[in-house]
Protein backbone atom coordinates (compact mmCIF):
# COMPACT_ATOMS: atom_id res chain seq x y z
CA UNK A 1 0.00 0.00 0.00
CA UNK A 2 1.44 3.35 -1.08
CA UNK A 3 1.12 6.29 1.31
CA UNK A 4 1.23 9.99 0.47
CA UNK A 5 0.50 13.18 2.41
CA UNK A 6 -1.02 16.48 1.31
CA UNK A 7 -1.79 19.60 3.25
CA UNK A 8 -5.33 19.74 1.81
CA UNK A 9 -7.05 16.74 0.27
CA UNK A 10 -10.28 17.36 -1.68
CA UNK A 11 -12.44 14.29 -2.27
CA UNK A 12 -14.42 14.91 -5.45
CA UNK A 13 -13.62 16.85 -8.60
CA UNK A 14 -17.14 17.96 -9.47
CA UNK A 15 -18.59 21.43 -9.14
CA UNK A 16 -17.89 21.79 -5.43
CA UNK A 17 -14.45 20.21 -5.43
CA UNK A 18 -13.08 22.16 -8.38
CA UNK A 19 -14.53 25.46 -7.16
CA UNK A 20 -12.91 25.06 -3.74
CA UNK A 21 -9.63 23.87 -5.25
CA UNK A 22 -9.43 26.85 -7.59
CA UNK A 23 -10.15 29.34 -4.81
CA UNK A 24 -7.58 27.74 -2.52
CA UNK A 25 -4.98 27.71 -5.29
CA UNK A 26 -5.37 31.48 -5.71
CA UNK A 27 -5.04 32.25 -2.01
CA UNK A 28 -2.04 34.09 -0.62
CA UNK A 29 0.47 31.52 0.59
CA UNK A 30 -1.55 28.86 -1.24
CA UNK A 31 -1.59 25.43 0.36
CA UNK A 32 -0.52 22.15 -1.21
CA UNK A 33 -3.68 20.64 -2.72
CA UNK A 34 -4.64 17.20 -4.02
CA UNK A 35 -7.94 16.32 -5.72
CA UNK A 36 -9.15 12.73 -5.53
CA UNK A 37 -11.40 12.20 -8.57
CA UNK A 38 -11.63 9.20 -10.95
CA UNK A 39 -13.57 10.76 -13.85
CA UNK A 40 -11.78 12.18 -16.88
CA UNK A 41 -14.87 14.15 -17.98
CA UNK A 42 -16.72 16.98 -16.26
CA UNK A 43 -20.37 17.80 -16.97
CA UNK A 44 -22.41 20.97 -16.62
CA UNK A 45 -25.53 19.12 -15.61
CA UNK A 46 -27.99 22.04 -15.29
CA UNK A 47 -28.11 22.31 -19.08
CA UNK A 48 -29.43 18.75 -19.38
CA UNK A 49 -32.98 20.04 -18.91
CA UNK A 50 -32.64 21.99 -22.14
CA UNK A 51 -30.91 19.07 -23.86
CA UNK A 52 -33.86 16.86 -22.93
CA UNK A 53 -36.16 19.59 -24.25
CA UNK A 54 -34.41 19.62 -27.63
CA UNK A 55 -32.77 23.04 -27.27
CA UNK A 56 -29.11 21.91 -27.18
CA UNK A 57 -27.01 18.89 -28.04
CA UNK A 58 -25.64 17.07 -25.01
CA UNK A 59 -22.03 17.59 -26.13
CA UNK A 60 -22.10 21.22 -24.97
CA UNK A 61 -22.29 19.93 -21.38
CA UNK A 62 -19.06 17.93 -21.53
CA UNK A 63 -15.46 19.08 -20.96
CA UNK A 64 -12.20 17.39 -20.01
CA UNK A 65 -11.64 17.24 -16.25
CA UNK A 66 -7.94 17.95 -16.79
CA UNK A 67 -8.74 21.42 -18.13
CA UNK A 68 -10.11 22.49 -14.75
CA UNK A 69 -7.55 21.08 -12.34
CA UNK A 70 -5.94 24.26 -10.98
CA UNK A 71 -2.27 24.87 -11.62
CA UNK A 72 -0.15 23.42 -8.85
CA UNK A 73 -2.79 20.96 -7.63
CA UNK A 74 -2.20 17.20 -7.81
CA UNK A 75 -4.91 15.14 -9.50
CA UNK A 76 -5.21 11.63 -8.07
CA UNK A 77 -7.32 9.58 -10.49
CA UNK A 78 -8.86 7.19 -8.01
CA UNK A 79 -11.93 6.84 -5.81
CA UNK A 80 -12.36 7.16 -2.06
CA UNK A 81 -13.12 3.80 -0.45
CA UNK A 82 -13.08 4.65 3.25
CA UNK A 83 -12.32 7.45 5.70
CA UNK A 84 -10.29 7.28 8.90
CA UNK A 85 -10.62 10.82 10.26
CA UNK A 86 -9.09 9.91 13.64
CA UNK A 87 -5.84 9.37 11.72
CA UNK A 88 -6.56 12.07 9.09
CA UNK A 89 -6.43 9.43 6.39
CA UNK A 90 -8.40 8.33 3.34
CA UNK A 91 -8.06 4.89 1.77
CA UNK A 92 -8.52 4.88 -2.00
CA UNK A 93 -10.21 2.33 -4.22
CA UNK A 94 -6.77 1.09 -5.28
CA UNK A 95 -5.89 0.50 -1.63
CA UNK A 96 -3.51 3.42 -1.25
CA UNK A 97 -3.48 5.66 1.82
CA UNK A 98 -3.61 9.44 1.60
CA UNK A 99 -3.11 11.45 4.77
CA UNK A 100 -3.88 15.14 5.13
CA UNK A 101 -3.78 18.15 7.38
CA UNK A 102 -7.22 19.25 6.16
CA UNK A 103 -9.92 17.36 4.29
CA UNK A 104 -12.67 18.79 2.07
CA UNK A 105 -15.41 16.30 1.19
CA UNK A 106 -17.14 17.27 -2.06
CA UNK A 107 -18.22 13.85 -3.26
CA UNK A 108 -21.57 14.75 -4.78
CA UNK A 109 -24.67 12.57 -4.74
CA UNK A 110 -25.37 8.97 -5.70
CA UNK A 111 -28.09 8.22 -8.24
CA UNK A 112 -29.86 5.00 -7.31
CA UNK A 113 -31.16 3.72 -10.64
CA UNK A 114 -31.48 0.19 -9.27
CA UNK A 115 -33.94 1.09 -6.52
CA UNK A 116 -36.87 1.27 -8.96
CA UNK A 117 -37.56 -2.17 -10.47
CA UNK A 118 -37.85 -1.86 -14.23
CA UNK A 119 -36.03 1.47 -14.48
CA UNK A 120 -32.39 0.58 -15.06
CA UNK A 121 -33.26 -1.92 -17.77
CA UNK A 122 -35.46 0.43 -19.80
CA UNK A 123 -34.39 4.04 -19.25
CA UNK A 124 -33.31 5.60 -22.52
CA UNK A 125 -34.20 2.53 -24.58
CA UNK A 126 -35.84 3.38 -27.90
CA UNK A 127 -39.58 2.78 -27.81
CA UNK A 128 -39.72 2.15 -24.06
CA UNK A 129 -41.14 5.57 -23.24
CA UNK A 130 -38.93 5.59 -20.12
CA UNK A 131 -36.57 8.55 -20.04
CA UNK A 132 -34.51 10.60 -17.61
CA UNK A 133 -32.42 13.74 -17.89
CA UNK A 134 -30.22 12.65 -14.99
CA UNK A 135 -27.51 10.99 -17.09
CA UNK A 136 -25.36 12.07 -20.01
CA UNK A 137 -26.02 8.65 -21.55
CA UNK A 138 -29.82 8.95 -21.39
CA UNK A 139 -30.61 12.65 -21.72
CA UNK A 140 -30.92 12.71 -25.52
CA UNK A 141 -33.54 9.95 -25.38
CA UNK A 142 -35.85 12.37 -23.58
CA UNK A 143 -36.15 14.56 -26.67
CA UNK A 144 -36.59 11.52 -28.90
CA UNK A 145 -39.51 10.37 -26.74
CA UNK A 146 -41.06 13.84 -26.66
CA UNK A 147 -40.98 14.05 -30.45
CA UNK A 148 -42.52 10.56 -30.74
CA UNK A 149 -45.29 11.26 -28.21
CA UNK A 150 -48.63 10.14 -29.67
CA UNK A 151 -51.63 12.42 -30.01
CA UNK A 152 -53.80 12.14 -26.94
CA UNK A 153 -51.10 10.17 -25.10
CA UNK A 154 -50.31 9.87 -21.41
CA UNK A 155 -47.16 11.49 -19.99
CA UNK A 156 -46.02 11.08 -16.39
CA UNK A 157 -43.26 13.02 -14.63
CA UNK A 158 -41.87 11.90 -11.27
CA UNK A 159 -40.11 13.49 -8.31
CA UNK A 160 -38.92 11.02 -5.63
CA UNK A 161 -39.25 11.32 -1.87
CA UNK A 162 -35.46 11.43 -1.44
CA UNK A 163 -33.32 14.57 -1.66
CA UNK A 164 -32.26 15.18 -5.26
CA UNK A 165 -29.92 17.47 -7.13
CA UNK A 166 -31.84 20.52 -8.33
CA UNK A 167 -35.27 20.11 -6.80
CA UNK A 168 -36.95 22.01 -9.65
CA UNK A 169 -35.62 19.86 -12.48
CA UNK A 170 -38.45 17.28 -12.50
CA UNK A 171 -40.92 20.08 -13.27
CA UNK A 172 -38.80 21.87 -15.84
CA UNK A 173 -38.80 19.04 -18.38
CA UNK A 174 -42.54 18.62 -17.84
CA UNK A 175 -43.20 22.25 -18.75
CA UNK A 176 -40.97 21.99 -21.83
CA UNK A 177 -42.69 18.76 -22.87
CA UNK A 178 -46.08 20.45 -22.59
CA UNK A 179 -44.91 23.23 -24.90
CA UNK A 180 -43.42 20.72 -27.34
CA UNK A 181 -46.60 18.63 -27.41
CA UNK A 182 -48.62 21.75 -28.21
CA UNK A 183 -46.27 22.69 -31.05
CA UNK A 184 -46.51 19.14 -32.41
CA UNK A 185 -50.30 19.09 -32.24
CA UNK A 186 -50.20 16.25 -29.71
CA UNK A 187 -51.49 18.05 -26.60
CA UNK A 188 -55.23 17.92 -27.29
CA UNK A 189 -56.67 14.95 -25.43
CA UNK A 190 -53.30 14.17 -23.81
CA UNK A 191 -52.85 13.92 -20.05
CA UNK A 192 -49.79 15.19 -18.19
CA UNK A 193 -49.39 14.04 -14.59
CA UNK A 194 -46.80 15.20 -12.06
CA UNK A 195 -46.24 12.75 -9.20
CA UNK A 196 -44.14 13.96 -6.30
CA UNK A 197 -43.12 12.13 -3.15
CA UNK A 198 -43.71 15.27 -1.13
CA UNK A 199 -46.54 17.51 0.03
CA UNK A 200 -46.40 20.39 -2.45
CA UNK A 201 -44.97 21.89 -5.59
CA UNK A 202 -42.20 24.02 -4.04
CA UNK A 203 -40.90 24.88 -0.57
CA UNK A 204 -40.98 28.69 -0.93
CA UNK A 205 -44.49 30.12 -0.98
CA UNK A 206 -43.82 32.93 -3.46
CA UNK A 207 -42.51 30.53 -6.09
CA UNK A 208 -44.98 27.79 -5.18
CA UNK A 209 -47.83 30.20 -5.93
CA UNK A 210 -46.27 31.11 -9.28
CA UNK A 211 -45.69 27.47 -10.24
CA UNK A 212 -49.23 26.55 -9.25
CA UNK A 213 -50.48 29.14 -11.72
CA UNK A 214 -48.28 27.62 -14.45
CA UNK A 215 -49.58 24.11 -13.70
CA UNK A 216 -53.19 25.30 -13.89
CA UNK A 217 -52.59 27.18 -17.12
CA UNK A 218 -51.06 24.09 -18.68
CA UNK A 219 -53.79 21.78 -17.32
CA UNK A 220 -51.38 19.41 -15.57
CA UNK A 221 -52.66 16.88 -13.03
CA UNK A 222 -50.65 16.94 -9.78
CA UNK A 223 -50.41 14.03 -7.35
CA UNK A 224 -48.68 14.84 -4.04
CA UNK A 225 -47.21 12.17 -1.75
CA UNK A 226 -46.92 9.79 -4.71
CA UNK A 227 -43.50 8.10 -4.78
CA UNK A 228 -42.54 5.91 -7.75
CA UNK A 229 -41.67 2.38 -6.57
CA UNK A 230 -41.88 0.23 -9.70
CA UNK A 231 -42.14 0.28 -13.48
CA UNK A 232 -43.94 -2.43 -15.44
CA UNK A 233 -42.41 -1.85 -18.86
CA UNK A 234 -44.33 -4.65 -20.58
CA UNK A 235 -47.61 -2.96 -19.66
CA UNK A 236 -46.26 0.61 -19.65
CA UNK A 237 -47.46 1.10 -16.12
CA UNK A 238 -45.91 3.02 -13.22
CA UNK A 239 -46.60 2.01 -9.63
CA UNK A 240 -46.59 4.66 -6.91
CA UNK A 241 -46.63 4.30 -3.15
CA UNK A 242 -49.00 6.81 -1.58
CA UNK A 243 -46.89 7.97 1.30
CA UNK A 244 -48.08 7.58 4.89
CA UNK A 245 -50.63 5.02 3.74
CA UNK A 246 -50.58 1.37 2.69
CA UNK A 247 -52.11 2.25 -0.68
CA UNK A 248 -50.58 2.28 -4.15
CA UNK A 249 -51.61 3.91 -7.41
CA UNK A 250 -50.96 2.58 -10.90
CA UNK A 251 -50.70 5.00 -13.84
CA UNK A 252 -50.47 4.11 -17.51
CA UNK A 253 -47.93 5.98 -19.60
CA UNK A 254 -46.77 6.47 -23.15
CA UNK A 255 -43.90 8.57 -21.83
CA UNK A 256 -42.55 8.70 -18.29
CA UNK A 257 -39.72 10.97 -17.24
CA UNK A 258 -38.22 9.47 -14.09
CA UNK A 259 -36.20 11.43 -11.59
CA UNK A 260 -34.50 8.53 -9.83
CA UNK A 261 -34.08 8.32 -6.05
CA UNK A 262 -30.76 9.64 -4.79
CA UNK A 263 -28.63 9.24 -1.68
CA UNK A 264 -25.25 9.98 -0.18
CA UNK A 265 -22.46 7.92 -1.77
CA UNK A 266 -22.11 4.56 -0.03
CA UNK A 267 -18.50 5.19 1.04
CA UNK A 268 -19.75 8.20 3.01
CA UNK A 269 -22.80 6.52 4.52
CA UNK A 270 -20.53 3.86 6.05
CA UNK A 271 -17.95 6.37 7.31
CA UNK A 272 -17.42 8.17 10.64
CA UNK A 273 -18.06 11.44 8.80
CA UNK A 274 -21.75 10.85 8.16
CA UNK A 275 -24.79 12.05 10.04
CA UNK A 276 -27.59 9.51 10.68
CA UNK A 277 -29.04 10.55 7.32
CA UNK A 278 -25.86 9.45 5.53
CA UNK A 279 -24.80 12.95 4.50
CA UNK A 280 -21.58 14.49 5.83
CA UNK A 281 -22.34 16.20 9.14
CA UNK A 282 -21.23 19.84 9.07
CA UNK A 283 -22.12 23.10 10.79
CA UNK A 284 -24.62 24.84 8.54
CA UNK A 285 -22.85 28.21 8.66
CA UNK A 286 -19.11 27.39 8.93
CA UNK A 287 -19.20 24.13 6.88
CA UNK A 288 -16.79 22.59 9.38
CA UNK A 289 -17.44 19.01 10.44
CA UNK A 290 -19.40 18.53 13.65
CA UNK A 291 -16.81 16.18 15.20
CA UNK A 292 -13.57 16.44 13.24
CA UNK A 293 -12.34 20.06 13.16
CA UNK A 294 -9.90 19.55 10.27
CA UNK A 295 -12.70 18.27 8.00
CA UNK A 296 -15.03 20.44 5.92
CA UNK A 297 -17.76 19.57 3.43
CA UNK A 298 -20.05 21.30 0.95
CA UNK A 299 -22.34 20.62 -1.96
CA UNK A 300 -24.63 17.68 -2.56
CA UNK A 301 -22.91 15.23 -0.17
CA UNK A 302 -23.25 17.51 2.86
CA UNK A 303 -26.17 17.66 5.28
CA UNK A 304 -26.61 21.41 4.79
CA UNK A 305 -30.38 22.04 5.01
CA UNK A 306 -30.76 23.69 1.62
CA UNK A 307 -31.39 22.64 -1.98
CA UNK A 308 -28.61 20.69 -3.66
CA UNK A 309 -27.67 23.03 -6.51
CA UNK A 310 -24.58 24.47 -8.14
CA UNK A 311 -25.81 27.92 -7.17
CA UNK A 312 -25.66 26.88 -3.51
CA UNK A 313 -22.08 25.70 -4.02
CA UNK A 314 -21.18 29.09 -5.47
CA UNK A 315 -22.00 30.68 -2.10
CA UNK A 316 -20.79 27.79 0.06
CA UNK A 317 -17.31 27.60 -1.45
CA UNK A 318 -16.05 31.08 -0.45
CA UNK A 319 -17.26 30.59 3.14
CA UNK A 320 -15.58 27.18 3.36
CA UNK A 321 -12.32 28.43 1.86
CA UNK A 322 -12.21 31.45 4.13
CA UNK A 323 -12.85 29.36 7.24
CA UNK A 324 -10.36 26.65 6.28
CA UNK A 325 -7.65 29.23 5.63
CA UNK A 326 -8.46 30.97 8.93
CA UNK A 327 -8.18 27.67 10.79
CA UNK A 328 -4.89 26.97 9.02
CA UNK A 329 -3.55 30.37 10.10
CA UNK A 330 -4.78 30.00 13.68
CA UNK A 331 -7.41 32.72 13.34
CA UNK A 332 -11.13 32.56 14.27
CA UNK A 333 -13.48 31.31 11.58
CA UNK A 334 -15.77 34.24 10.81
CA UNK A 335 -17.18 33.44 7.36
CA UNK A 336 -20.82 32.32 7.36
CA UNK A 337 -22.98 30.64 4.72
CA UNK A 338 -26.61 31.70 5.07
CA UNK A 339 -28.25 28.92 3.07
CA UNK A 340 -28.52 30.74 -0.25
CA UNK A 341 -29.57 28.59 -3.16
CA UNK A 342 -31.13 29.18 -6.56
CA UNK A 343 -33.44 27.22 -8.83
CA UNK A 344 -33.86 28.59 -12.36
CA UNK A 345 -37.32 27.17 -13.01
CA UNK A 346 -37.90 26.77 -16.75
CA UNK A 347 -41.65 27.00 -17.36
CA UNK A 348 -41.56 26.66 -21.15
CA UNK A 349 -39.47 27.62 -24.15
CA UNK A 350 -38.30 31.17 -23.50
CA UNK A 351 -39.85 31.37 -20.02
CA UNK A 352 -38.25 31.07 -16.59
CA UNK A 353 -38.93 31.90 -12.94
CA UNK A 354 -35.67 32.51 -11.08
CA UNK A 355 -36.14 31.27 -7.52
CA UNK A 356 -33.49 32.41 -5.04
CA UNK A 357 -33.86 31.89 -1.30
CA UNK A 358 -32.11 31.18 2.01
CA UNK A 359 -32.25 28.70 4.88
CA UNK A 360 -35.47 30.28 6.14
CA UNK A 361 -37.14 29.83 2.73
CA UNK A 362 -37.17 33.60 2.28
CA UNK A 363 -36.53 35.01 -1.21
CA UNK A 364 -33.00 36.41 -1.76
CA UNK A 365 -33.45 37.85 -5.23
CA UNK A 366 -30.56 39.30 -7.24
CA UNK A 367 -32.45 41.46 -9.73
CA UNK A 368 -34.52 44.65 -9.26
CA UNK A 369 -37.76 43.08 -10.47
CA UNK A 370 -40.19 40.38 -9.37
CA UNK A 371 -38.45 37.07 -10.05
CA UNK A 372 -41.67 35.21 -9.37
CA UNK A 373 -42.84 36.15 -12.86
CA UNK A 374 -41.93 34.23 -16.01
CA UNK A 375 -39.38 36.11 -18.08
CA UNK A 376 -37.42 35.53 -21.28
CA UNK A 377 -34.43 37.42 -19.84
CA UNK A 378 -34.08 34.85 -17.06
CA UNK A 379 -34.45 32.00 -19.57
CA UNK A 380 -31.62 33.53 -21.60
CA UNK A 381 -29.54 33.80 -18.45
CA UNK A 382 -29.95 30.09 -17.79
CA UNK A 383 -29.44 28.98 -21.37
CA UNK A 384 -26.50 31.21 -22.30
CA UNK A 385 -25.20 33.23 -19.36
CA UNK A 386 -24.93 30.73 -16.54
CA UNK A 387 -22.97 28.09 -18.52
CA UNK A 388 -20.32 30.68 -19.41
CA UNK A 389 -20.19 31.86 -15.80
CA UNK A 390 -19.76 28.26 -14.71
CA UNK A 391 -16.97 27.21 -17.07
CA UNK A 392 -15.04 30.49 -17.10
CA UNK A 393 -15.81 31.91 -13.68
CA UNK A 394 -16.90 29.50 -11.00
CA UNK A 395 -14.65 26.55 -11.84
CA UNK A 396 -11.73 28.96 -12.26
CA UNK A 397 -12.23 30.38 -8.77
CA UNK A 398 -13.26 33.79 -10.07
CA UNK A 399 -16.71 34.01 -8.45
Amino acid sequence: MASTHYEILIVGGGTAGLTVASQLAQAENAPQIAILEPSDKHYYQPIWTLVGGGVFDRTISERDEADFIPEGATWIRDTAASFEPDRSAVITGAGDEITYDYLVVAAGIQIDWGKIPGLKETVGEAGSGVVSNYSYDTVEATWDAIRAFPKGGKAVFTHPATPIKCGGAPMKIMFLADDAFRRQGARAGATLTFCKGGPGIFAVKKYADALTRVVRRKDIDTRWMHDLVELRPDKKQAVFSIMNTSETAVLDYDLIHVTPPMSAPRFLVDSPLSAPTGWVAVHKHTLQHDRFPNVFSLGDCSNLPTSKTGAAVRKQAPALVANLLSLRAGRPMTASYGGYTSCPLVTGYGKLILAEFDYDKQPMESFPFDQGKERYSMYALKAYGLPEMYWNGMLRGRM
